[in-house]
Formats: C-alpha cells, structure tokens, sequence
C-alpha cells in the first residue's frame, strides 16, 4: 500500500532538489569563468615546462614536481598520526574520558586556527627553530599540522558509525582488539578514511597563506626537500596579485589545479570501490567455501 505524499514531502522533496542544483550551478560558474579565461593558454607545453619572466611565460612543470613533493611530505607525516589518534579515541578511549575530551578538544582548536597562524608557527618552529630554512620540508609539515582535524575527526566518525554487534561478534571468535581494529573495523570504516583523505588533500594542495611563510616562493624545480618550492596555489596567487600581465597565466594554473583535485578524487574513489568490492568477494567466497566444505 503506497503511502500519501502531503504537501510538505513534495515541499521538502523540492527543497532539496534545488539545494543540490544550486551547489552544482555554483561549481559549474567557477569552472566556466575559469575555463573562458585560462583555456586559451593551457596546452601541454604550459603543463610540462617551467615558469618564465616571473610565470608570464613558460608553464608549470616545476611548480607540479614542489606541489606534490609538500602534498606527499604533508600526508606522510598526517596520516598515520592521525588515523592512529582516530583509533584510539574511537576504540580504546571512553566518550566521557578527561583525556578523550582534551584530545577532540584540541582537534577543535586546531581546527579553528586561521591558516596564517599556521603559517606563522611552522615557519617560527620548523623554518627557524629546526633549521629547516623555506624548504618543501617545512611546507609539508606544517600542512600535516593543519590535516590533523579533518583526519581524526573522519575516521573517529567511520569508526564510532560502526555498530557493536561487530565487535561482540569478532570477540567472541577469540580475536584480540587490535586484530578486531585491522581486520573489521578499519575495512568496514574505508569508506569514511577516504572521504577523510580526499578533504586532507583538497585542504592541502589549495593552501596557500600557510606555506607562504614555510615552502617559499622559488618557482625553480627544488633539487631536494630542503630546497625552497612554490606551490600551484601560491604560484596562482602571485600571478594573480604580483605579476602584471600575469592574469592568463593564473587562469590557465587554476585550470591545472581543479583538473588535479577532480583526477584524484575520481582515482581515490574507483581504489575505494573496487577495494570494497574485491573485500565483499573475498568474505563472500570464504563463507561459501567453508559452508559448503566437505566434511570428513
């Protein structure tokens, strides 16, 4: 028996259709007016070369090789730190505990500081106190510091959405908590550990004030991660700010920049899905197969 659609449910049902329209209508102006002003000077060349007469000419090649050396740096020093502490909250702290609650309250805080703090206390701390100096070294570090929120925070949630029947499940097999956490839960959570890596790289490949003070300006390819590099978005900054005549240029790197994002949330989300599918197979095979063994 089909239920009754009131007025309110269409309302609401409408509501959401233009909410979800108006987000898609946003992103396609932004792509548009950047497309129409940077479309002209894209082409191959601008990817692979190096930036010349201050980024008026030449490409991006050098500021792609500085670009992904801070984003891996970043991701190498946040993610394990932070899907650990996520796990740790999530499975061997309790939600009322002092120290559950100054941790989530520090992620808070941290979350809270403007990226120029940021920006400030990695060039203070490892720029000058380290001895780093404006270095890729120094950039991807501090990004890590500001990747911590939104890595904890969505993989505590991935694990606290999973419900207990799986733990009481797995316990009862005789499995330890930490065979429990890497064998279920965390295969369970992937979903949410994806979404949470895909933030951190949004975050960190389009940050700008922060590195500003860390990596530097150098738009040359740096020869080791002690050497300075400029990022795209700190390269799209000063085109766009610095460089007179530089408009084109800027454009045609923001084109770069969101084609990078949409190819990496697209890679990351075929892995994840076919990561799950092939997880779903495997215990689906392993349970036919032990079900229907042959008994002696």
């Amino acid at each position: 028996m089909k239920s009754m659609r009131t007025p309110r449910d269409c309302f609401a049902q409408l509501a959401i259709y233009c909410a979800a329209l108006l987000v898609c209508a946003a992103f396609a102006w932004i792509l548009s007016d950047i497309a129409r002003g940077g479309m002209a000077h894209l082409s191959l060349d601008f990817v692979i070369r190096s930036p010349r007469e201050a980024g008026r000419a030449g490409g991006v090649g050098s500021i792609l090789v500085s670009t992904a050396l801070v984003l891996v740096i970043a991701l190498m020093a946040a993610l394990p730190l932070g899907w650990t502490t996520a796990a740790l909250l999530a499975e061997y702290v309790s939600v009322g505990s002092r120290f559950g609650g100054a941790v989530r309250y520090s992620l808070q805080v941290l979350a809270a500081v403007p990226s120029i703090v940021f920006g400030l206390f990695g060039n203070a701390f490892f720029s000058i106190y380290l001895g780093m100096g404006f270095s890729i070294l120094s950039g991807g570090l501090t990004l890590a510091c500001m990747l911590l929120p939104i890595l904890v925070s969505t993989a505590e949630s991935g694990l606290r959405a999973i419900p207990d029947a799986h733990r009481l499940s797995a316990a009862a097999l005789g499995m330890s908590r930490t065979s429990t956490l890497f064998r279920l839960l965390l295969p369970i959570a992937a979903p949410s550990l994806a979404a949470g890596l895909l933030l951190g790289i949004g975050r960190a490949i389009a940050e700008t004030a922060a590195l500003l003070f860390t990596s530097g300006y150098v738009d040359r390819t740096p020869g080791s991660l002690l050497d300075s590099g400029r990022t795209l978005a700190v390269h799209i900054f000063d085109l766009s700010m610095n460089v007179p005549g530089g408009d084109a240029a800027a454009y045609a790197s923001a084109l770069v920049l969101i084609a990078a994002l949409l190819l990496i949330n697209m890679v990351a989300m075929r892995l994840t899905a076919d990561w799950q599918r092939r997880k779903i197979m495997s215990e689906n095979s392993n349970g036919y197969s032990n079900t229907d063994a042959p008994r002696a």
